[in-house]
């Protein structure tokens, strides 16, 4: 169980929901051409989990004289999981996961591809070691690796199908995939951030340079406030734009993630306190979710 908790197996059961929303909720439905039998999207899915736990695993090594002070109850390494037994794993996670992405790479006739494999373990790695101290710069490199979770699917089942035939097609399910991928990555930066508040104390002494830490609290709320109007703006506009004459569509945004995300932006302008933000990281995530889970609509309201 320690294992599984090391992993955080809730945000990668996250990850792999929205891969698969993507390929069986908006691909599917829609009859478009696709190159992933349901074998290799697995093996895709899977790729994806073992490296973002991997990425986890090295996070929590690194973090743990932080953690101990932002959440001793929660530290594993060195309590109930050594930090040799705990880095042999990433490496193993990390070998499958990149052994996967050649495998899959090669199968499509993309052999290049493999680099997007590579490429995403490194961040994880320089992220957990490195970049997650520096001002801005870690917020964004995480935020950007979740979105490529969404934008890879994609990649291996979208782009090898193109034709000149089914350009405009393929061309306008990408879009909406990249739309997702946006928002992804929109409310993730929210919500690292917010996260980087509550845990303000221990990465003070952990040398990290957060937003909070060099800012100040006040100025952090500020920006994740006007961070949350903007991810509340492209939604609505997502919605008027594409969705206004869909009245279930509309009805979904409106009650699952505007009124959430007004509600987070109302709450967070006076936050002050620790539960106060970890109330807030669970409701980003949950609006996640919900966000997440509107890609299984469309298939009701566009082709009835």
């Amino acid at each position: 169980m320690s294992h599984f908790k090391l992993i955080r197996y809730q945000n990668l059961m996250l990850i792999a929901l929205m891969q698969v929303f993507i390929k069986y909720g908006l691909f599917h439905p829609f009859g478009i051409d696709i190159t992933l039998s349901n074998f290799n999207f697995a093996l895709l899915v899977l790729a994806t989990l073992c490296i973002a736990a991997a990425g986890n695993i090295i996070n929590d090594i690194y973090d743990v004289s932080i953690d101990n002070i932002n959440k001793p109850e929660q530290v594993l390494i060195g309590k109930k999981i050594s930090e040799k037994s705990a880095f042999t794993f990433f490496i193993i996670l990390n070998v499958i996961g990149v052994g996967i992405g050649f495998y899959l790479s090669s199968n499509i006739g993309k052999p290049e591809f493999a680099s997007i494999f590579i490429v995403i373990s490194a961040l994880l790695y320089l992220y957990a070691s490195y970049l997650k101290s520096m001002f801005i710069i870690g917020n964004i490199v995480i935020s950007t690796l979740v979105a490529s979770s969404l934008i890879i699917v994609g990649l291996f089942d979208l782009l090898p199908a193109i034709t000149p035939e089914n350009l405009a097609t393929q061309s306008t399910i990408f879009s909406i995939v990249l739309d997702y991928a946006l928002f992804a990555f929109l409310i993730n930066l929210i919500r690292e951030i917010v996260k980087d508040i509550q845990d303000m104390d221990g990465d003070k002494n952990g040398g990290m340079n957060t937003i909070p830490i060099v800012l100040g609290r006040k100025r952090a709320n500020y920006i994740v406030f006007s961070l949350g109007i903007l991810a509340l703006f492209i939604v609505v506009y997502f919605t008027y734009t594409y969705l206004y004459h869909k009245q279930l569509a509309v009805l979904y945004f409106l009650l699952l993630i505007v009124a959430p995300l007004i509600y987070f932006c109302v709450k967070v302008f006076s936050a002050q306190y620790q539960k106060e933000f970890s109330f807030l990281s669970k409701l980003l995530k949950l609006i996640m979710f919900f966000g997440m889970c509107s890609i299984l609509i469309y298939q009701y309201v566009i082709l009835k």
